[in-house]
């Protein structure tokens, strides 16, 4: 059995992730691609994601790809998280997570319309019936309107203005109208697509269109069973070898649908430093000539810091203060493979660092100049998290 020592998972994750300075992509959809895809669900880490990994370039090209070439298209899939990926990627991650996003979410909207305040009448007895009705009248409407943000489609029917109300164990949750949740289906579901946003890149306003005249490599037509093969080939070429709890997690799969698609994706076990793993075949076996040393500040929500459920080889015991309470990653500093800081915004543009772990001279003066590097890079832009808590790090890096 081939045994992966951390040292070597380390020296993998520099080189295939393009983190490493000689590996850098030349191109947004090559530094996607190295991950499978970046994480979107807070918008700005798509662009800090993609500019950690290549060589030159910024906003302008990552804009571009996203709604210019449209060589990276945004989907729900694994986790019922946002990802921005090259379309052939896109559609393996709606067929093979999205579908089930998807059908999850309908069910809870089913749920919710039972205590639904309609703005004109009741609602229907089938209501299962007349949601689908609504949604076609959904599309209809985003195909007609080219690009319209949440709001500009409520307006063009009375049903999507339908008010929903939370359910009692629902203490925190806001009464929102039917059509944001309907988008939100759609979007798994393949059928609609989050753009352009309205505001600057940061902005978490997106527009919305329909996916098959957007992107229509990105629509899934794959059945589900071989997107699911297929998306566990892609992330053992990017994240393996690795504890197949890992892609469990990842994917949020159950057990048995994961030990499926590994076997259909050709998996084979190997030893990670004494824990059972599984790794692709023949070539992907061979040794991985570690990099020279290097420095990289990643964003919140870093594919690459998020790739994992097992992260002890990379974040050794610094989890606590540099995630936040549910368990999503800080921007985070690293050296050579390792989780070594955490770095903030100030609200005066600032960016600032804090390390957890001596990295030597090298390692400082490495790290400074990547700081230096995303300062420019931010210029006036100013980031606030979305859909996350501060870690402890952040938080007093901030303060």
């Amino acid at each position: 059995m081939r045994r992966f020592t951390d040292a070597e998972r380390r020296a993998r994750l520099g080189v295939r992730h393009r983190l490493a300075h000689a590996e850098r992509a030349e191109d947004p959809v090559a530094a996607a691609a190295a991950v499978v895809a970046l994480h979107s669900t807070d918008p700005a880490s798509v662009f800090l994601s993609a500019w950690s990994r290549m060589r030159a370039g910024g906003v302008e090209e990552v804009e571009r790809a996203l709604y210019g070439d449209r060589t990276l298209v945004r989907v729900m899939g694994m986790r019922r998280t946002v990802f921005a990926a090259p379309p052939d990627t896109a559609a393996t991650i709606l067929a093979a997570c999205g579908r089930d996003v998807a059908a999850r979410e309908r069910r809870k909207l089913l749920q919710m319309l039972a205590h639904a305040e309609p703005e004109d009448g009741e609602l229907p007895e089938d209501v299962g019936a007349w949601l689908t009705e609504v949604e076609h009248a959904a599309v209809d409407a985003l195909r007609a309107g080219g690009q319209l943000s949440a709001t500009d489609l409520c307006a063009r029917d009375a049903r999507l203005r339908t008010i929903l109300v939370p359910g009692r164990d629902t203490k925190y949750a806001a009464r929102q109208k039917l059509g944001s949740r309907i988008l939100t289906i759609l979007g798994a579901d393949g059928r609609a697509v989050r753009v352009r946003p309205k505001g600057t890149w940061a902005s978490t306003q997106f527009r919305w269109a329909v996916m098959d005249a957007w992107s229509p490599a990105a629509v899934p037509a794959l059945t589900t069973a071989d997107a699911r093969t297929e998306l566990a080939r892609g992330w053992l070429r990017a994240f393996g070898p690795a504890p197949a709890e890992d892609l469990r997690w990842w994917t949020g799969w159950g057990v048995g649908t994961t030990r499926t698609a590994l076997a259909a994706a050709g998996a084979v076990e190997v030893d990670c430093a004494g824990v059972p793993g599984v790794a692709l075949p023949d070539d992907d076996l061979e040794p991985t000539p570690p990099p020279a040393p290097w420095a990289a500040l990643l964003p919140a929500l870093d594919p690459t810091t998020m790739g994992w459920k097992g992260r002890e080889f990379y974040l050794a015991d610094h989890g606590p203060r540099l995630f936040d309470r549910t368990g999503n990653a800080s921007p985070t500093v690293w050296w050579s493979g390792r989780v070594v800081g955490g770095w903030a915004q100030r609200p005066t543009g600032e960016v600032v660092h804090e390390l957890v772990e001596d990295v030597g001279a090298e390692g400082v003066a490495a790290i400074e100049a990547e700081a230096d590097r995303l300062q420019r890079f931010l210029g006036d832009v100013r980031l606030t998290p979305r859909a996350r808590g501060r870690s402890p790090v952040e938080a007093a890096l901030v303060a």
